[in-house]
């Protein structure tokens, strides 16, 4: 009667640790389901955020060119056939890209880069280091339907011609090497962030 008590109460001492056991198994099973989820969630966050921060820096960049480019004076430009870029042109690509580097982004080569022709639109192109190609375009003759018009009670439209800066840049998603996780086969292609800002000519 001894030995059979004894039985018994080994078996209700191994109970709980069994059970623990189950359980302990039950959650690691779920957590390793979870974690892919979870990764893709975090991964997702940051990497949305950091192209809503990008894009409002681009934006940034841009408005400061085209207030820049407004405030020049106009007698450098021309029509139809250039034999040398603007300086005025040139010196928006030059705060353009200061305004890239100093919030600290890739500026793919501009600050060396030359326009793919001197006449107008002027358009820049860099990829050093850069997943694509980054590309800003300069219109300093720029005539929007009615966005640098002015018309008053008295008076016809007024053609105001405007400084237009436009910039596309090259954005790679980091988010691209953790959504396979949960769907093997899935790839985000590249995505170009594109930007433009206008204002109006002092000059």
């Amino acid at each position: 009667m001894g030995a059979l008590a004894h039985t018994r109460l080994a078996r209700r001492a191994h109970f709980p640790r069994r059970w623990l056991q189950g359980t302990d198994a039950s959650s690691l099973a779920e957590f390793a389901i979870s974690l892919p989820l979870l990764i893709v969630l975090v991964v997702g966050i940051f990497d949305f955020g950091g192209a809503f921060n990008q894009k409002q820096e681009l934006n940034n960049a841009v408005r400061e060119g085209a207030r820049f480019g407004a405030s020049q004076p106009t007698n450098d430009l021309c029509t139809t056939t250039c034999a040398v870029v603007p300086p005025s042109v040139d010196a928006i690509r030059v705060l353009v890209d200061s305004y890239l580097q100093a919030a600290r982004l890739n500026d793919c080569g501009l600050s060396s880069a030359s326009p793919n022709s001197p006449n107008p639109p002027w358009t820049y192109q860099a990829s050093t280091g850069c997943p694509g190609t980054l590309t800003l375009t300069i219109v300093r003759g720029y005539l929007p339907a009615g966005g640098c018009n002015l018309t008053t009670a008295t008076a016809p439209v007024v053609n105001i011609p405007c400084t237009q800066v436009t910039i596309s840049y090259p954005y790679a998603w980091h988010f691209n090497s953790v959504i396979q996780l949960l769907a093997p086969g899935s790839n985000y292609a590249l995505t170009t962030l594109t930007t433009a800002s206008t204002a109006a000519n002092m000059d």
